[in-house]
């Protein structure tokens, strides 16, 4: 027992139960979750002017599906650079590569720090193959360098701009 002999194991043990039941009416048993009507059904309302909360669409924003982000592409074999307008759902092939957006953000105007990314993936197909594999898929960040770029061998990809407006935006 670690060097504790066995009645300063059961003064421990004792000790313990006593303390865990300090301040507390009754206890609930441990391998019980709490019942539904213990969990908040609704988040607390947000104050006027404040950010909605992560996940949620801001009412008067543009919607998902009109949002267009804007995709740079190099080719290092021969140092060619396109850029692709793609709004989420949409794919653009460039020889052997396709290039897929699923989503794109920024952050509202009133929120620090200015963030713009986008959800991408990316498939390339090598030489002698007839079918693309994924490289790459997850969110790039234009304003984190560590973030921004898929470094492939052959191909670099990162995202330039996401298209989308805030109520009060001119």
């Amino acid at each position: 027992m670690n060097g504790m002999g066995p009645r300063a194991f059961s003064c421990l043990a004792a000790f313990a139960v006593a303390l865990s039941g300090c301040g507390e009416e009754e206890a609930e048993p441990a391998d019980e979750a709490p019942a539904a009507t213990d969990i908040a059904e609704t988040p607390p309302q947000a104050e006027a002017g404040a950010a909605p909360p992560p996940g949620e669409e801001v009412e008067g924003a543009t919607p998902m599906a009109k949002r267009v982000a804007t995709i740079g592409l190099l080719n290092k074999r021969n140092n060619v650079s396109r850029e692709f307008e793609l709004s989420p759902g949409e794919s653009a092939e460039e020889g052997p590569v396709i290039l897929r957006l699923e989503a794109c953000e920024r952050t509202a105007p009133y929120e620090f720090p200015q963030e713009t990314g986008a959800f991408v993936q990316v498939d390339v197909r090598g030489r002698g193959a007839s079918e693309h594999s994924r490289v790459f898929s997850g969110w790039l960040f234009k304003e984190s360098p560590s973030l921004n770029v898929v470094e492939h061998p052959i191909y670099d990809v990162w995202v330039k701009d996401c298209a989308i407006s805030f109520p009060g935006d001119e």
